[in-house]
């Protein structure tokens, strides 16, 4: 992920646990705060250690990044948006944890439709 890109200190989380929203599923919790003066989303990821060792959080932590960024161009900009991952979340495969990120942020209404963001050429 672009470093424009990241939530990285902790009055950022801070910020959005307070006066942010949420949506949630199974898997994952989505935290949300609009951020009008930015143009770009930045995203935090959180993995408890409840979920699994260091190996897990990690490898669920890159997944969820990559399918961010994978799908950036249907989340809209002046957002600062955190994912945190509960414990089925440790058994999914790459497809599963896709369905149900992008099903939380479909809960959110923070999905653009699939027709609206350019395509490979």
């Amino acid at each position: 992920m672009e470093k424009k890109n990241r939530l990285t200190k902790r009055e950022y989380f801070d910020k959005v646990y307070r006066h942010g929203k949420s949506a949630a599923n199974h898997q994952f919790v989505l935290y949300y705060k609009a951020q009008p003066q930015q143009a770009s989303f930045r995203l935090g990821v959180s993995v408890s250690k409840k979920v699994g060792n260091a190996v897990v959080r990690n490898r669920i932590r890159r997944l969820l990044k990559e399918i961010v960024r994978l799908n950036a161009a249907r989340i809209p900009g002046g957002h600062d948006l955190i994912i945190i991952a509960r414990k089925p979340a440790a058994e999914m495969s790459y497809h599963e944890m896709e369905k149900s990120v992008l099903h939380v942020f479909k809960r959110a209404s923070l999905l653009l439709r699939k027709e609206n963001t350019p395509g490979p050429n």
